[in-house]
């Protein structure tokens, strides 16, 4: 009996020894865009390339059956071989559409194909205030609504982690697949589990609108207003998160050291505007003076592993 009311001091001790560090404000900013449409089902169409129907191809670029027969010296061979040209001919045509329209084999679907969302998510110690300022920055410049500026936002991002490796102190990746009709709702998933960590979004540009917002006033330990300087002192660590929907099969290494962290960061900076669906940039802490402490890291990222 007596250890139970012990363990139990035990339990209250630690919560309300922490009821300080639950007042700070958490402050987050966010980038992102992107689009998860299907490709129009207009069907593919190349430009003409000169030939009638004569010559032995459609307008569109597709072989005319109607010249098969001629193969056979104007009209000889059977039905048959007739038959087994032409189903062998649409069956080339049709691959050639898929793998010329960027389909894999095994999206399946054309106009549904198959997504991969990757995730990398990289903890800094606090000193690394050029990393906020970069994306601070980017906040501020880049279009991610446009294929070029998400692969520069990807890029971007990318690059300023691995000039810092020094500051590296957690880290983890993530991949899941899914079909173009249900992958927004899993990169909304995502985006929504790290973003409801945060007390407040006080920078985001998304769909190229930028909102900014004061941070809540922070209280220390004793319940008073906590100074700028009092939560530099408490602040220890940045987390720094990289989502990006991709058209492309994506594989990245589980993390187990740096070396992991600086290849599955090269890895997907890499992608090609042209693979990039959708992407969001989201970190914490981005107010002046906001803290993130090692309490918060056991708290809200207790799956993330040193490095």
């Amino acid at each position: 009996m007596l250890k139970s009311f012990v363990a139990v001091g035990l339990v209250l001790t630690l919560v309300f020894a922490q009821t300080g560090d639950a007042f700070a404000a958490r402050s987050g900013g966010r980038i992102g865009g992107g689009s998860f449409r299907a490709p129009s089902r207009g069907g593919y169409s190349s430009p003409s390339n000169g030939y009638g129907r004569g010559g032995g191809y459609y307008p569109g670029g597709g072989f005319s059956p109607f010249y098969l027969p001629f193969l056979f010296g104007g009209g000889g061979g059977s039905l048959l071989s007739l038959l087994v040209l032409i189903s062998v001919g649409g069956f080339l045509l049709n691959t050639f559409r898929r793998v010329a329209g960027g389909d894999s084999f095994e999206g399946g679907d054309v106009y549904n194909p198959q997504v991969s969302i990757a995730q990398i998510q990289v903890g800094l110690l606090a000193e690394a205030r050029d990393v906020q300022s970069k994306l601070n920055q980017l906040a501020e410049t880049v279009n991610a609504d446009t294929a070029s500026g998400r692969m520069y936002l990807l890029q971007e991002t990318s690059l300023e982690l691995l000039r810092h490796p020094e500051y590296w102190t957690y880290a983890k990746t993530g991949i899941q697949q899914a079909k173009l009709d249900r992958a927004e709702a899993v990169f909304n998933q995502l985006s929504l589990n790290e973003r409801g960590k945060f007390t407040t979004e006080t920078l985001s540009k998304v769909n190229n609108q930028l909102r900014q917002a004061g941070a809540n006033a922070t209280l220390n330990s004793t319940g008073e207003l906590a100074t700028v300087e009092q939560e530099q002192e408490r602040a220890e660590y940045i987390i720094v998160t990289l989502l990006v929907a991709a058209t492309r099969q994506l594989e990245l290494p589980q993390i187990n050291g740096e070396s992991d962290l600086r290849q599955a960061l090269q890895m997907l900076g890499s992608l090609d505007a042209s693979a990039i669906v959708a992407i969001e940039a989201i970190w914490t802490p981005q107010a002046n003076g906001d803290a993130l402490t090692t309490d918060d890291i056991l708290a809200y990222y207790p799956d993330l592993k040193l490095v």
